[in-house]
């Protein structure tokens, strides 16, 4: 019975390679419980999505208010709706009930969550500060600046885990996307008139964040070209994986850095000594020296890996 759980569980997470710490400990064993009883009660990983949606903004709205114990309780709004978010995933692979659709709402999920904090921490800090309510201005040139930041920040460390996963898991185990399959694939349903506004639009937005994390990315871009050339129908040798694996697994810890969790931790501290807009400092600095950096080490091991392949190592 327990090693069934245990199984069960594990059927539930990613891949241990691309598991951050605190998700290992919290967020993916309550996200096992809540994604049971969702199967159990037949409610959908995008219902569960949605529901997460909705408690995130709710704890972005207490963050506007100065009281510290306000403030406690849309922390842990937060909380629970990113065990919500964990859970709409876990549900997901545990069922096969995978979707473009569901991977855009929970792409979306956490830019709703932030979006709804940054306004809370301007409306604030220009309600509260006597120095931010006559700068408000500079308050949303920061919020803007910052808010574009977190969204490529996410995007790529997503995008890395993701190419990670390709590798390590195959096609099916992976939710690698390229903008050449998403075109062929809008233009099909187009010309075949199965096409809705909805449809419509979601993927013109998910089309543009495959473009934004392939823009950064031309080394990892060569890679994909030159394995498709040589190993075609995903025929990557072994031997290429498992160096691959070697290479990525130290960088995935950049990736979890620039996950929700660590973005949080500074969120909740900087709201504990009362000035939530060194928030946006810290995105502004740390985050992106992280993101810097973990987009050189990512293009200097995929050009070294295209090197391989021209030395005919594989």
């Amino acid at each position: 019975m327990i090693r069934g759980l245990r199984d069960d569980y594990r059927r539930s997470l990613k891949s241990m390679d691309t598991e951050e710490g605190i998700d290992l400990v919290f967020y993916r064993p309550v996200g096992y419980l809540w994604a049971r009883l969702a199967a159990y009660l037949g409610i959908s990983p995008n219902t569960i999505t949605i529901m997460a949606i909705f408690l995130g903004i709710a704890a972005g709205v207490l963050f506007y208010f100065p009281e510290l114990w306000i403030n406690v309780i849309g922390m842990s709004l937060l909380v629970w709706a990113n065990s919500f978010d964990s859970a709409d995933g876990q549900l997901a692979r545990l069922t096969g009930s995978y979707s473009r659709l569901g991977r855009i709402l929970d792409g979306l999920c956490g830019d709703i969550w932030f979006v709804a904090i940054y306004i809370s921490i301007i409306l604030r800090e220009n309600t509260f500060s006597p120095f931010f309510s006559s700068h408000v201005w500079v308050l949303w040139v920061m919020a803007v600046v910052t808010g574009i930041c977190h969204a490529q920040q996410a995007a790529m460390a997503d995008y890395y885990r993701q190419f990670h996963l390709y590798f390590i898991k195959g096609a099916d185990g992976s939710e690698l996307d390229n903008t050449d399959s998403l075109k062929r694939q809008i233009d099909a349903e187009r010309s075949g008139g199965r096409i809705g506004l909805w449809r419509r639009i979601s993927m013109a937005v998910y089309l543009g964040y495959t473009r934004r994390q392939e823009a950064v990315s031309p080394a990892m871009q060569s890679l994909r070209r030159e394995l498709q050339r040589r190993f075609p129908d995903n025929g990557i040798p072994k031997a290429f994986r498992d160096d691959f694996r070697r290479s990525s697994l130290p960088l995935m810890k950049y990736t979890n850095i620039l996950s929700f969790n660590w973005r949080t931790i500074v969120l909740f501290t900087v709201i504990f000594f009362g000035q939530p807009w060194l928030y946006f400092l810290v995105e502004l600095t740390v985050f992106n020296v992280l993101l810097v950096y973990m987009i050189y080490r990512h293009e200097r091991m995929c050009r070294k890996l295209v090197n391989s392949l021209d030395d005919g190592q594989y």
